[in-house]
């Protein structure tokens, strides 16, 4: 019985949180479960604050909150762009980027920075479907994990201009004052991930 409140990115979110909330809900009926979605730093100060018992953060190779909690699951960070679109080639490079606080914008952002690669931030947006809208539109390209690169979308791999970027990953941090319930959920969370690879 009671409540868990979890926090997390919408990537996460809509990708592998549907798996392990189902599995939750069949084993934990009488729990009520509220997913809150946003930025990684703002899902931390929430935990911090109390206010959600568990958080699915990104996190780059270099951020503080990878030390904070248990690295769930990695994988690589890649530039993606629509299959037949021209972003790629255009100079300066239009990127679609996440939020200031963001592990892939910071990683995107150095990276072309040391490749001496001229770019412009073409979109913006807190939620990653913002990004992947925009590179569908091919207005731009952007730096998001392999998984996300499917469909009309393709990992840049030709294009010898465009700088590697560094691994991606998801962190599981429990606060607290986590409930039973909430360390329950948690062990589902850590399964959905092992079921990725």
């Amino acid at each position: 019985e009671g409540t868990v409140r979890i926090g997390t990115p919408d990537d996460v979110g809509t990708r592998i949180l549907p798996q392990a909330l189902g599995e939750f809900a069949r084993s934990h009926s009488a729990v009520q479960v509220d997913v809150m979605t946003g930025a990684s730093r703002v899902i931390l100060e929430r935990l911090d604050a109390g206010e959600i018992d568990l958080a699915l953060v990104t996190a780059g190779n270099l951020d503080m909150h990878v030390e904070r909690g248990e690295i769930v699951h990695t994988e690589p960070l890649v530039w993606v762009g629509r299959a037949d679109g021209t972003a790629r080639l255009r100079d300066p490079l239009p990127v679609a980027l996440a939020e200031h606080g963001c592990a892939w914008r910071a990683d995107a952002v150095n990276a072309l920075d040391r490749a001496g690669r001229a770019y412009r931030v073409a979109y913006s947006s807190e939620y990653s479907a913002g990004q992947l809208a925009a590179v569908e539109a091919d207005l731009a390209v952007a730096p998001l994990p392999r998984s996300l690169a499917k469909s009309s979308l393709l990992e840049i791999i030709d294009e010898p201009k465009m700088p590697a970027l560094a691994d991606t990953h998801v962190t599981l941090v429990i606060g607290a004052h986590c409930s039973e319930a909430g360390k329950a959920l948690t062990q589902h969370v850590r399964a959905a991930f092992r079921a990725l690879r």
